[in-house]
Formats: C-alpha cells, sequence, structure tokens
C-alpha cells in the first residue's frame, strides 16, 4: 500500500511515538568486524560507515556515540514521494532551536533528538 502524499492530511493525522532507550549514532572504524548486534539504522558513506543503535549496544561493542538521541517516529504512512513533509517538520523543530536527524523508511519517518529535548520535539512536530 503506498503511503500519503497530501501534506495537509498528513499533517492534520500526524502524532509522534517515542521508542524506548536512548540511541547512538557511531561510526564503524575502517576495517571493522562484524558487529555483535543489529543496528536499527546503517548509512553507508565514503568516508565511513554510520550505525544507529541502542547506546548499550554501542558501548558493548566499544563504539563512541557521536551524536546520542531520542528515537521520535511519525505515525503517519508518508509516501516516500510526499512533497514539503520534511521541510515542514524540520521548519518547526528549528522555530524551537531543537537540532534533528531524519531517518525516512519506506512506512514511517523518524527524527532523532537530543534526549532533553525530545518532549518538546514531540510537541513542535505536531505543531504544539
Amino acid at each position: 500500500m503506498p503511503g500519503a502524499t497530501d501534506l495537509d492530511a498528513l499533517l492534520r493525522s500526524l502524532t509522534i511515538e517515542r521508542r524506548p532507550g536512548v540511541f547512538g549514532y557511531a561510526v564503524l572504524p575502517p576495517g571493522a568486524e562484524p558487529l555483535s548486534f543489529r543496528p536499527d539504522a546503517i548509512v553507508e558513506e565514503a568516508e565511513g560507515t554510520t550505525v544507529v543503535a541502542p547506546i548499550e549496544a554501542l558501548a558493548a561493542a566499544g563504539l563512541e556515540p557521536v551524536f546520542v538521541a531520542a528515537w521520535l517516529s511519525l505515525t503517519v504512512h508518508s509516501s516516500l514521494e510526499a512533497i514539503g513533509l520534511t521541510a515542514v517538520l524540520s521548519a518547526r523543530l528549528a522555530a524551537a532551536g531543537i537540532p534533528a536527524n531524519v531517518i525516512a523508511g519506506t512506512f514511517h519517518d523518524h527524527v532523532l533528538v537530543p534526549v532533553a529535548d525530545a518532549d518538546r520535539a514531540a510537541a513542535a512536530l505536531v505543531g504544539r
């Protein structure tokens, strides 16, 4: 089932769910051994491989997080071709002074924000 593309409808029905735990971004060193855990997200770039996982898993693997965050998931099923959703949400977070990193999945968008800002970020994302 394809996701929704109507920006107004997406924004009207938007709610936020916070994934339990605290997550970290870490970069795997060149030639790293296979991980002993399954990361929640992996981004491969020319400069290195970034993993996002619970900070406990990173620590157990000897990885130092470069960013520690709360994981907020948008409950709406937006299309990967929806226009403007990320821009609106980024503007809301910027207006609240909250840094954020977005990961888009096929079914939902996920926003990682500093843990101390999680409640304010959730409110800002839904326009409160």
